[in-house]
């Protein structure tokens, strides 16, 4: 999937952006970046979640707060039918150079900063602002700016925010290893449900096997190995919820060894297949 710049006027009349989606729509952009800071914020649902190096799936909806640059994939890539997110997109001078730098603003400078590494919240907060950020379609433009800096100061002073890059990466949009991290997260979407070798992988990027290891691991702060895992667990954490075996699921998404899939299953979730199936059964 190649990454793709999009460019983001704020509306007229207004120094930000907002959106409101209430399908899922076919998207101009898919895996991209642009220089805005931006909040996502889905009332409810499941789905795939992809920032920077981040690969997991967003449950009972989703609120992040995303920094400039940081390459993500649309929130609803791969679904249809009803589907609800509202987008707030600004520059972090949006109310002028010396916004930030105001002392009243001193925590919200600093949830700027965090978010370069991208953020997600959790269930507490996307409870406290979300009827905040629904208002913001039918608001005037200075009910508007004054909804967002409520939103921004709690999301400043948030206990339930998490890095998405869960060791403080910072996401290296150098042109040409871009590039090289693109063409590896293709091969494994393509590839995921096939023995990958990690010997085929570092020469799709032309790097020997140890180099390719060392890139990876700087990129990633996972081995290969590891992250390929994770994101066949992911693949299966969406087909759980369909009426395939737990078997043919380990299977489909790349693992001959079921005990080893449970394993890995757990490792990267805290809960086995047949538990996290069963949870699924309670949440109906």
């Amino acid at each position: 999937m190649k990454l793709q710049f999009e460019r983001i006027e704020p509306e007229a009349g207004s120094s930000f952006r907002v959106i409101h989606h209430t399908e899922a729509e076919a998207c101009r952009v898919y895996w991209h970046y642009h220089p805005e800071y931006e909040i996502v914020y889905i009332p409810a649902g499941n789905g795939q979640r992809r920032v920077g190096t981040n690969v997991a799936r967003y449950e009972g909806g989703e609120l992040v707060f995303i920094g400039p640059n940081l390459p993500h994939l649309n929130f609803s890539y791969g679904k249809e039918g009803q589907y609800e997110e509202i987008v707030v997109q600004m520059r972090d001078d949006f109310l002028g150079q010396t916004f930030l730098q105001t002392p009243e603003l001193a925590t919200v400078r600093r949830l700027f900063e965090r978010a370069h590494l991208g953020l997600t919240f959790g269930p507490h907060t996307k409870q406290h602002v979300g009827p905040w950020l629904a208002q913001l379609p039918g608001q005037s433009p200075f009910e508007r700016m004054l909804t967002l800096l409520r939103v921004l100061q709690t999301l400043a002073t948030a206990q339930d925010a998490q890095l998405l890059h869960a060791e403080g990466i910072r996401f290296d949009l150098n042109p040409t290893e871009q590039e090289r991290f693109n063409r590896v997260c293709q091969y494994v979407e393509q590839h995921y449900a096939q023995p990958v070798d990690v010997r085929s992988v570092a020469d799709l990027v032309s790097l020997t096997v140890p180099a390719f290891c060392r890139y990876f691991k700087r990129m990633t702060h996972l081995t290969f190995t590891d992250f390929v895992n994770e994101y066949r667990v992911n693949q299966a954490r969406r087909l759980l919820h369909s009426a395939r075996t737990i078997a043919d699921v380990s299977q489909h998404v790349g693992f001959n060894n079921l005990s080893h899939f449970n394993k890995t299953f757990r490792a990267v979730t805290g809960q086995t297949p047949s538990t996290y199936r069963k949870a699924l059964v309670g949440q109906a």
